[in-house]
């Protein structure tokens, strides 16, 4: 046994011989798996073999630190943060746990001792497409940072089964494939039936009288679906914290009607099972139809659910009211796809445990903070009442309720001011009556924030202008960034190394010390050295790009770059 330290936040990590560091026990553990997880020695071991070995021996090593990082929480009763966001944009796993774990370098070391090379294995991960841009990346390094940092957080989000389009060229076009990243499997992921969830769609409402004599309602009927977590280990940069990531998978309650089998009529016996796991199949279904719509408020309903019940579950493990929880549980809303938590929030707090209204409502608001992504108003979800009435019934009754309450505060500070109590109320008027779920997410959020300076301003100014004036406390601001684990360390190790070599190291976890880079500028000699790392950089590029296409480029011409799937909303902006 052997006992190591990490770094701030320090955690003792206490290793046994499974989960040993040294040259010799991640040997071990790489072949070990090559022949008992995959079944291959080492002649008929493919590289994606070796690649699932190695990501099974380093997932190992992160799963010890999990427990133990998930028993301090316990043990400190500490405060959860739960980001709950429709994206999570992770990119590859493999690499960036070698680097936060610490092992980059020795297992590199080790498996050339074998004759393999690290990169061929690193090649071989699927990449989990689980998300389109920036919402879903932002999302990815906000578990990196929080993991580093030392809190105690949570990502919730829905495990597609295909994620964003696989891009092809073909012909000097983009041709779009289904990613079916699943194909394979995925070694991180630890399923938890143990914690399934089960969701309600459609049905109705009714009143009746407790044995306590008071008047309740309750939600009836209609289907339910089951949401079947999955676990991601998310480990800290030297921290030997390790936080989770929980995907919920959308399962039928019951996988198909025997009865109807029996009689020969095969499709209609499967018929609930597709249409429940259609939830979770693929990221964004299109929003253009009817069905597109009701399956996109599905989807966010879905993962919402299942995420208020876990967190509501590991609440109630430590404490036996909802006195103290907004003073151990926030919950992040990563832009308007889970702000249907506002009324699922209420619900569960006034239907399943009898708490109040005005107190539901102050542990909600309190609890609650929303990110705001874009200015752009068809962005802004707006659910149609009629859909919200045939899926989501008791929670457009608490909408209601929230809105009325809501407006007479608005009437009481603008007495005569119509045009104002049109525009801020969360019900949109006209033809075809909206849900504004924006506006849901701003009167149930304690903060609200855009993601850079300029936005927040034209969000209080324009977009949320009433709102802002309403509650100027409300609203802060948290410029987007990107870890610098992944886009330093992994991406651009020559770089990292040059600045290490400079800097020393814990740069990486503390970005203030670029700062100490300004000497540098007048350095010619770093100056030189900073323009070889560049043009290593881009002669690696030129040379992919031969192979690849067999087109020849000048690594000392200037590049520019679309590193992306060429998305329906981002084709304007082609060079």
């Amino acid at each position: 046994m052997r006992v190591t330290t990490s770094s701030s936040p320090v955690r003792i990590v206490v290793e046994d011989d499974r989960t040993s560091m040294v040259p010799e026990a991640l040997r071990r553990a790489f072949l070990d798996h090559v022949r008992f997880s995959q079944a291959k020695n080492p002649v008929t071991a493919t590289a994606y073999d070796r690649f699932v070995g190695l990501a099974l021996a380093v997932r190992d090593r992160m799963v010890h630190r999990w427990a133990q990082t998930q028993q301090d929480y316990y043990r400190v009763d500490a405060k959860r943060v739960y980001y709950l966001s429709a994206e999570f944009l992770l990119g590859r796993a493999l690499r960036n746990n070698l680097l936060n774990t610490g092992l980059y370098e020795a297992m590199r070391d080790v498996l050339a001792e074998m004759g393999l090379d690290l990169a061929d294995l690193l090649d071989q991960e699927p990449e989990p497409g689980l998300g389109n841009g920036g919402l879903g990346r932002l999302a990815a390094c906000f578990l990196d940072s929080m993991a580093t940092l030392g809190y105690a957080a949570y990502g919730y989000g829905i495990r597609y089964e295909f994620g964003i389009f696989e891009q092809r060229i073909e012909h000097n076009r983009q041709v779009e494939h289904p990613d079916e990243w699943l194909r394979v499997g995925c070694p991180w992921e630890l399923c938890r039936p143990e914690y399934m969830v089960s969701v309600r769609f459609g049905g109705r409402t009714e009143e009746y009288r407790d044995d306590h004599g008071r008047w309740r309602t309750r939600w009836v009927d209609g289907k339910q679906v089951l949401g079947l977590p999955y676990d991601t280990p998310i480990a800290g940069y030297g921290t030997g914290n390790v936080n989770t990531l929980r995907l919920w998978q959308a399962r039928a309650s019951e996988e198909f009607d025997l009865d109807t089998f029996n009689r020969g009529d095969y499709m209609h016996a499967v018929e609930e099972k597709n249409a429940s796991e259609t939830i979770s199949k693929v990221l964004y279904p299109s929003d253009s139809t009817w069905a597109g719509r009701e399956l996109r408020l599905k989807q966010q309903y879905f993962f919402v659910a299942c995420a208020i019940t876990d967190i509501i579950r590991r609440y109630r493990k430590t404490h036996a009211d909802f006195r103290d929880f907004p003073g151990k549980v926030a919950i992040q809303l990563n832009d308007t796809h889970p702000s249907i938590a506002v009324a699922e929030l209420m619900r569960v707090l006034i239907d399943e445990h009898v708490v109040p209204w005005d107190e539901a409502w102050s542990i909600t608001t309190r609890t609650l903070a929303y990110t705001n992504h874009t200015l752009l108003a068809e962005a802004l979800e707006r659910w149609p009442v009629a859909l919200f009435e045939t899926l989501l019934p008791r929670h457009l009754q608490i909408i209601y309720e929230i809105n009325a309450r809501f407006l007479r505060v608005v009437m009481n500070r603008w007495p005569h001011d119509h045009a104002r109590t049109t525009r801020m109320s969360l019900i949109e008027e006209g033809d075809e009556r909206r849900v504004r779920m924006a506006h849901l997410a701003v009167v149930g959020s304690h903060k609200v924030n855009g993601v850079a300076a300029l936005h927040t301003e034209l969000l209080k100014r324009d977009v949320l202008g009433d709102f802002a004036e309403l509650w100027p406390d409300r609203f802060t601001n948290k410029t987007n960034g990107v870890t610098p684990r992944r886009w330093m360390l992994s991406c651009n190790p020559r770089l990292a190394a040059l600045l290490t070599e400079r800097l020393g190291e814990g740069w990486a976890s503390d970005l203030d010390r670029l700062r100490e880079l300004c000497p540098a500028a007048d350095d010619a000699d770093f100056r030189a050295r900073f323009r070889e790392a560049k043009l290593a950089n881009k002669t690696d590029l030129a040379r992919w790009i031969r192979e690849r296409y067999g087109v020849a480029v000048d690594p000392r011409s200037m590049f520019d770059v679309q590193v992306k799937r060429i998305h329906e909303y981002k084709r304007q902006l082609l060079n």
